[in-house]
């Protein structure tokens, strides 16, 4: 797999019929590894190891109804009172994280109503604070802290 413009993780990784596969702590199970759930992977323990994310508010592959069809958020931050705080989407590095990208995520905020997005192709990283009562958003310049994110 690509090298990534994230810290190492040490992710337990195992073999099986030729496939490779790749345990996902939150989910808790093992999943093959894709070059999308190698930057899932690295992302989320990134954000548990060096951003103080709390590994029992974090959910991969969240569904949602949206128009009559079941959509998966990759991954989603929750509040203390599990309310969903922030939408992460993936996607493999060789991806261009284009406007089609970034309108993906938007749909699944028409549900979710988070004031924070996050999209990663584990090179390039966007994270984004939406401010509802202002109508306004802007871009972060750093993924922030999960303490930030309640200050």
């Amino acid at each position: 797999m690509l090298a990534l413009n994230l810290p190492q993780a040490d992710l337990k990784l195992s073999q099986r019929d030729g496939q490779t596969y790749v345990f996902d702590t939150l989910r808790r199970r093992t999943v093959k590894l894709t070059p999308e759930e190698w930057v899932r992977q690295h992302f989320v323990h990134f954000l548990m190891e060096h951003k103080g994310y709390p590994m029992g508010l974090l959910a991969n592959e969240v569904a949602l109804s949206l128009n009559g069809t079941t959509k998966r958020c990759d991954t989603v931050l929750y509040d203390q009172h599990a309310r969903p705080l922030m939408i992460v989407e993936y996607k493999a590095p060789q991806i261009q994280l284009t406007q089609r990208v970034f309108d993906q995520i938007s749909r699944y905020n028409i549900v979710m109503r988070v004031p924070y997005l996050i999209v990663s192709n584990g090179i390039k990283h966007y994270a984004c604070h939406i401010d509802y009562e202002r109508q306004a958003y802007e871009f972060l310049r750093e993924i922030p802290s999960y303490e930030s994110l309640n200050s």
